[in-house]
């Protein structure tokens, strides 16, 4: 027989003998620990030798503060822990009960480390989130005394007895008579039962080779924590450049708190297998966010085919809260202003858009996630008015962004078809005219887009084109002050049966 399988067999049965020496040896409930070493101010409780029912039995305060940590936010609604705390072991079985865990922990992907002696592992773990409730006390209850308070009129009066059902209403047994009450407005228990949490609970049998203090770290992976990327640009009184301004905001709903935390956030679309698609999304104003340019905090790097954002400080985020990072800053930013005409699509309207580059050379260059870019311009009193807003995916280096922010005032379009022939089965003639007309001050540019679909030929035009893609051609049309221009072209389509 293979050495390493009789290795295990032998580590097994020492460890069965252990627990069930300890089980039958052992008659009270020990959490022992080094000189000055106190229990309750660590957010875990240990017992040696017992079954789960007396570890929960025995009487625990409020756990302490957590050690170091920490969390990978991906931008998916879920995260990574890594959860560092000091813990206490005696040699043999142990029965840890680890608390201050998040709420929405995935207890399969639970993974315990002891970082001090590498030869302790979990020989069983229990996930137990059977939280206290009333209905979770009574049902704890039944058959035993209870004291409940009725009101009666102007009266509250006091009814006690072994109680025989809480489903609909309450039944006690009180000196033989059975007393069935609806309207109970206060209920006494002796104590709280054993085996009921206040909060969701891993509960381990660890098998530590030696006594001792040792330092330890729980992965796991938890919903509740999300993070986006959310822009600000702010545009210069010529709209040829702007200043950008990236910041991250990370909401915590996992039911816990992370303090003094390494915090790292990955951009990207990770697969995950989910019983249920996750939907989540909140909307927040960041107006007051716009001032000064703030340092890059973040540091960015490749992590398989996402991107990785390190905060290059730590930081703690609370339990129900929303946290705001400054990730990015690049000032004068050059960038321009288009006008774009599709009329197939939106009628009379004129799309504005700006356009600029994410290249070190302009001032950016950091590969950005996803997320919303807020457009803002200074009025002529010098007071900031939002402009409009658009959302951009994750956008590499070197890649162009084009925000879309609102359709003009003053430029509007008309698109007319002139002229339709069917000439044959699968020859098809079209003639189109775009008129459009500026009342601004000064002339402008507008770019006009065509859909033609597949099998075109133009025909004639009155302007030259750019072949954008196979089915889209553009027109580049200067429009004066005060002024028109139009575009026609004719267009045949050509299908082959």
């Amino acid at each position: 027989m293979d050495k390493k399988i009789v290795f295990g067999i032998g580590i097994i049965l020492i460890i069965g003998l252990i627990g069930l020496n300890s089980i039958i040896g052992n008659e009270q409930i020990i959490a022992k620990a080094k000189p000055n070493f106190n229990i309750n101010e660590v957010s875990y409780k240990v017992a040696v030798g017992k079954p789960e029912a007396a570890l929960f039995a025995d009487t625990t305060k409020d756990i302490g503060e957590k050690g170091s940590s920490e969390i990978t936010v991906y931008n998916q609604n879920f995260a990574l822990v890594k959860d560092v705390r000091e813990m206490f072991l005696e040699k043999g079985i142990n029965l840890v009960q680890f608390k201050d865990i998040a709420s929405g922990i995935d207890a399969t992907s639970v993974f315990f480390q002891d970082l001090t002696h590498s030869s302790t592992f979990v020989v069983e773990q229990n996930y137990e989130y059977d939280l206290v409730s009333k209905n979770k006390i009574l049902e704890k209850y039944l058959d035993k005394e209870i004291t409940v308070q009725v009101a009666e009129g102007d009266q509250v009066k006091e009814y006690t007895g072994k109680l025989l059902s809480f489903n609909d209403g309450i039944v006690l047994d009180s000196d033989g008579k059975i007393i069935a009450l609806s309207n109970s407005s206060k209920i006494e228990f002796t104590e709280l039962p054993g085996g009921l949490l206040t909060k969701p609970t891993l509960v381990w049998k660890i098998y530590a080779e030696q006594a001792g203090n040792r330092e330890t770290q729980t992965v796991y992976l938890t919903t509740g924590l999300d993070w986006r990327a959310d822009y600000i640009a702010t545009v210069n009184d010529s709209d040829t450049a702007l200043d950008f301004t990236g910041w991250t905001t990370i909401t915590n709903n996992s039911g816990t708190g992370y303090p003094d935390t390494k915090l790292k956030l990955v951009a990207g679309d990770v697969h995950r297998i989910q019983d249920n698609e996750v939907k989540y999304r909140e909307v927040f104003e960041y107006a007051d966010s716009i001032g000064a340019a703030s340092p890059q905090q973040f540091g960015e790097e490749s992590l398989f085919e996402y991107h990785l954002y390190t905060l290059e400080r730590k930081t703690t985020i609370n339990n129900n809260e929303t946290k705001q990072i400054s990730l990015l800053s690049a000032n004068d930013i050059p960038s321009q202003k288009e006008f774009v005409y599709d009329g197939a699509s939106n009628g009379e309207k004129v799309q504005v858009k700006m356009r600029f580059n994410n290249s070190e050379s302009q001032g950016l260059g950091m590969p950005l996630p996803k997320g919303i870019v807020r457009v803002y311009k200074k009025d002529s009193d010098g007071q900031l008015q939002f402009v409009g807003e658009d959302q951009i995916d994750h956008t590499k280096t070197e890649d162009e962004l084009e925000l879309f922010l609102g359709n003009a005032f003053d430029v509007t379009g008309e698109r007319t078809q002139t002229n339709s022939e069917n000439v044959t089965k699968g020859f098809y003639k079209y003639e189109y005219k775009i008129k459009l007309e500026n009342q601004k001050d000064e002339a402008i540019n507008v770019i006009v887009k065509e859909n033609l679909g597949s099998s075109w030929n133009i025909t004639k035009s009155s302007m030259p084109y750019d072949k954008k893609s196979s089915n889209e051609i553009e027109f580049n049309v200067n429009v004066p002050a005060k002024g028109e221009a139009e575009v026609t072209y004719a267009v045949e389509y050509r299908y082959y049966y």
